[in-house]
């Protein structure tokens, strides 16, 4: 699939700063700057989100990876084992999420977050009261707010990604986590 919208010509400074920050220029930005108020609010809001420090990383991470790989944003799951790297994540357990379900790697919380993020993802929601209050209980009330904004977060961009046909751009191609294969409802085997 090719972009369904062409690239838009960035700002010098803008187009720098996203070379410094992680290499090169995001497709993303690129496509959404058509439209520069919806592209500064949307890079505005990720940043925003980033600043958030209620729930652990980890958590954070492999949530959006969950999200992206029920979505099948390849973009999101790239750059998101980009940032798993930049983190210091656990490189075997980033390569897993994708296939959580059948993996042994992921303590009992890591799971239910995962759960919580196909959930939040499922259209409609498929949450359970039991599933919310077991990560109220484990998180309180402050970090389960930040993880559901997180994950919606999570939606939007790799919705947008997807509709608008932006793939990955090879940002885990730099480091020492391989793209995971991820069974699909089919019971296929597909490569994000």
């Amino acid at each position: 699939m090719a972009l369904r919208i062409p690239k838009a010509a960035l700002p010098a400074e803008l187009r720098e700063n996203m070379i410094l920050q992680v290499g090169a220029v995001p497709e993303p930005v690129e496509v959404a700057w058509h439209n520069p108020p919806v592209a500064e609010a949307s890079l505005e809001f990720g940043h925003k989100a980033g600043q958030w420090k209620t729930v652990d990383e980890r958590l954070k991470t492999f949530a959006h990876m969950a999200v992206a790989a029920q979505i099948g944003c390849s973009w999101c799951l790239d750059i998101n084992y980009f940032m798993a790297q930049n983190q210091q994540l656990d490189p075997v357990k980033a390569s897993q999420v994708p296939r959580w379900r059948e993996s042994d790697v992921f303590d009992p919380l890591e799971r239910e977050v995962l759960e919580y993020a196909e959930a939040m993802t499922n259209t409609p929601t498929t949450v359970t009261d039991e599933l919310a209050a077991s990560l109220l209980r484990q998180l309180g009330p402050a970090a389960l707010v930040e993880l559901t904004a997180v994950i919606g977060f999570a939606n939007f961009a790799s919705r947008i990604n997807t509709a608008h046909g932006i793939k990955s751009q090879g940002y885990a191609d730099s480091c020492e986590i391989p793209l995971a294969n991820r069974v699909g409802k089919t019971g296929l085997i597909s490569k994000l």
